[in-house]
């Protein structure tokens, strides 16, 4: 096991408790629709991954992200075209789970998969107020998209395959660099360094590399970092990585699929 998740009563404090742990309390005492905003969920302890399981972890990473491909780049190196992103995407997914269960053999719940019944207040109340402000924010950002799409009838069949896609999109995007590398590396190192790394690959590396020809590289790649780190943190704050490729997933449908469909 990698995540070893044990809940406590937040609301309850003990009066003699050492001076010492004084400027968590008042976190401790905010309503829990405010502690998610302070990465605060309810106090979990982490038991890193066994060597073997860490290993296996990251040649799982290194099978998928560096010889498949995030984009099947594999295929051309045999001539071959890839499949459409609406059939890569959930097959990436679906090997990618399926490798953690068969080849890493743990549970997907070790990687941050937990069912709702297990989330905790805060995680719930948490997770729905930044789904709604996502949308609403969105929603501004991408007006004139929107208003297109929604009155071009011959859209409304792409942007129903779109939508899920791109979720999976982010999901997958998740899996690999949260739940499978950053994982296996807290085991191995400090938090700071293993989410200092995990998210430098996730900025730098095959996901992203072709910003590198681009003529805006920079900028592209210090809002993907940032936007990476935030993942990074919650991840590792909340150990739930639903929360973490679902809030992914919207902002590629937002982002990058509502510009596929109006460039």
């Amino acid at each position: 096991m990698c995540w070893s998740v044990a809940y406590y009563d937040s609301d309850v404090t003990d009066d003699r408790a050492d001076s010492s742990v004084a400027p968590v309390t008042w976190v401790a005492r905010l309503s829990p629709h405010l502690k998610g905003h302070l990465f605060s969920f309810d106090q979990r302890s982490l038991t890193p991954c066994t060597p073997a399981t860490a290993t296996r972890l990251i040649l799982i990473f290194l099978l998928l992200e560096g010889v498949v491909g995030p984009r099947l780049s594999l295929l051309g190196w045999f001539h071959l075209a890839a499949p459409p992103v609406w059939i890569r995407v959930p097959a990436l997914l679906a090997l990618a789970l399926f490798l953690v269960r068969v080849v890493a053999r743990i549970p997907l719940s070790t990687i941050g998969f937990r069912r709702w019944r297990e989330w905790g207040k805060t995680e719930r109340s948490y997770f729905v107020q930044v789904v709604i402000i996502a949308h609403v924010v969105f929603f501004f950002i991408a007006a004139h998209r929107l208003r297109v799409v929604v009155g071009d009838q011959g859209l409304w069949g792409r942007a129903c395959i779109m939508v899920p896609t791109q979720l999976a999109w982010g999901i997958y995007q998740e899996v690999m660099y949260r739940g499978i590398l950053q994982t296996s590396l807290v085991a191995r190192w400090r938090p700071i360094v293993a989410i200092s790394v995990a998210n430098a690959a996730f900025t730098f590396g095959p996901l992203h590399f072709y910003h590198f020809a681009s003529a805006s590289a920079l900028p592209m790649f210090v809002g993907i970092f940032a936007i990476g780190l935030f993942f990074s943190v919650l991840f590792w704050r909340s150990a739930n990585l639903w929360m973490v490729g679902i809030l992914h997933g919207l902002g590629n449908v937002y982002m990058d699929g509502l510009s596929q469909l109006v460039p």
